[in-house]
């Protein structure tokens, strides 16, 4: 990992601040889960996404990723 990609992965999240996303987070031994959610911060280690789960009958629910979910494919986004 280079901090070359670490700064291109931040600087795209920054721009997409309050944009909808798709997101798959892997959760290990082949479980994935799939929500849809807003961006809503940017920090500089961290980032939220703020996922609506009113369809499940659950509170919306804030969470929290590093840049190095995304390049490592922890977490996979797709613009909504």
């Amino acid at each position: 990992m280079k901090q070359e990609d670490f700064n291109r992965v931040r600087a795209s999240i920054q721009q997409q601040c309050g944009s909808e996303v798709m997101i798959q987070l892997d959760r290990g031994r082949n479980k994935v889960d799939i929500q849809k959610g807003v961006i809503k911060q940017a920090y500089p280690s961290v980032f939220t996404i703020l996922v609506d789960q009113e369809e499940a009958g659950r509170p919306p629910q804030l969470l929290s990723f590093s840049y190095t979910d995304v390049i490592t494919k922890e977490i996979r986004m797709k613009l909504c």
